[in-house]
């Protein structure tokens, strides 16, 4: 007598279910990948701007300065806006 007992198992809705778990997932990290870089790409464009804006400067401590300011002027309409 044989005592084990085996279920059938559906590999189709096993391989199914895998596939859409696999799925949600890339998608989930997908999302969030975008969204970072999306987020983080606004303050890099406003100091590529403020840079291209001071270029004028020969000295990099007066360049900076410049960008500071430039970078400051920038923000406080924004901030008085909320």
């Amino acid at each position: 007598m044989n005592m084990n007992s085996t279920l059938k198992r559906s590999r189709g809705l096993t391989a199914f279910v895998a596939a859409m778990s696999a799925s949600v997932v890339a998608i989930g990290i997908l999302t969030a990948v975008t969204e970072l870089f999306l987020r983080s790409g606004t303050p890099m464009e406003r100091l590529v701007v403020a840079e291209r804006a001071c270029i004028h400067y020969p000295y990099v401590s007066e360049r900076e300065a410049c960008m500071r300011q430039w970078l400051a002027s920038a923000r406080s309409p924004s901030m008085a806006n909320r």
